[in-house]
């Protein structure tokens, strides 16, 4: 697709949820959601900087990082008890 066709549906989409409005709750629970989401992939992103001096790494994709992110350190913790015991 080009950029320009991208950029004006997504406009559109904007405009027709200021027009029509929309609810609330569930864009808000989306939104912490994505939050959640990119936390948890920047804390393996930092344990996996700092866990290769002792051969540590959990690889970054959707389903790890929103295992961290919502479950936060016990997530972690149980990611790496996987990673070296099972994996």
């Amino acid at each position: 697709m080009e950029p320009i066709v991208v950029i004006s549906i997504l406009g559109g989409l904007i405009v027709l949820v200021l027009i029509v409005g929309a609810p609330l709750k569930p864009i808000r629970l989306v939104g912490q959601l994505f939050v959640k989401v990119m936390i948890g992939a920047l804390l393996l992103f930092f344990l996996n900087a700092f866990g290769t001096t002792i051969d540590l790494h959990v690889p970054i994709n959707f389903v790890t990082a929103t295992i961290s992110g919502l479950l936060g350190l016990p997530g972690i913790a149980a990611l790496v008890i996987i990673d070296m015991f099972i994996l």
